[in-house]
Formats: C-alpha cells, structure tokens, sequence
C-alpha cells in the first residue's frame, strides 16, 4: 500500500540535530514568543510524540499564527473547535483542564478572568475539566460574543449620516458623425 507523500513529510524534528534550531529560529522571527513558550509549542504540536512535526501540524501551527495575527482568534477557536480541542488535550482524556488552556493563552488570548468564567459557566459536569460538548458550547458562546461586539461596532460607525452619492449619467448621442 502506497502512503501519499503529505504523510512522509517530516518538517520539524527535535531528534535530528539542528532542525529543532529551526523551528525555534522561525517561530522568534514570525512571533514574539519567548523559548519556553516555543517549546510548548513544538510540544504541543508533536501529537505523537515522536520529536517531530509534520506537515499537518506545521500547517495548524500556521493557521494559529495567520488567525492571532489578525485578531481572529474566536473565529478560529469556533471554526476548528476540534483540533483546537485535541491540541489542548495533552493527556488524551478527552477533557481539558484550565491548566492546559493557561498555558497556552498566549496562542488563543484567552484572558485569566475568561478563563475563569469559561470553566464557571461551561463545566457543566462540575469536573473542572471541559469536555469535548462542554468546549464546542463555549465556542459558541464567543463567536456569539465576537459577532455582537462586532456589530455594536458597526451600529457606531453609522451613527453619523453619510451623504448620498449621485450617480454619474453618461449621455450618449447617436449622432457621433
């Protein structure tokens, strides 16, 4: 059986000397991220824990990059609430603690007092953990959130009347010549 060649693609790996540099070398140009907060990263990234990134992880990583770069991160939280989902669940429990989300609240902007009220409001099970229902609830519940706030925003910018433009006649004469 023929794998195709996007599972052979090992992009980033700890265990062979200096791709790891790599990584660390492209994530200080492209974010702000301190070493630590690189290596949780790559951690987190190495589903299975082999030392490496392939390309579907290096492609998550991007997308987290490109949705944080422009202020996206609810609309991303929401539209892939379950990779999201299993990147955070670094036990492989199916439930996440709000240990795992503090530690990554430098990719998602979640604030500490989110983070409270996420597990006050959306715990429904009273386990301190979130599980896959519980979490697809909250993502609702912010991309709601976005929208609104989003719309408030617009409701401002046309408080002021804005004027009508005419639009331009062209006359066209059939006597050209």
């Amino acid at each position: 059986m023929m794998q195709s060649p996007r599972s052979k693609v090992m992009l980033l790996s700890s265990g062979h000397q200096g791709t790891d540099v790599l990584f660390y070398h492209f994530l200080r140009h492209v974010t702000s991220w301190k070493r630590t907060q690189i290596m949780i990263v790559f951690n987190m990234l190495d589903w299975n824990a082999m030392g490496e990134i392939g390309f579907d992880q290096f492609y998550m990583l991007v997308c987290i990059l490109l949705a944080q770069q422009n202020h996206l991160e609810e609309q991303f939280i929401f539209r892939h609430s379950r990779p999201v989902f299993e990147l955070l669940d670094l036990d492989g429990e199916l439930r996440i603690g709000a240990d795992h989300f503090h530690m990554y609240n430098f990719l998602f902007n979640i604030k500490k007092q989110e983070l409270r009220e996420l597990y006050h409001d959306f715990d429904i099970t009273g386990d301190r953990r979130l599980n896959y229902k519980e979490f697809k609830l909250f993502t609702i519940f912010t991309m709601d959130k976005y929208q609104e706030k989003q719309k408030a925003e617009k409701e401002q910018g046309k408080t002021a009347p804005l004027k009508k433009k005419r639009p331009h006649r062209f006359i066209l004469s059939s006597k050209l010549f």
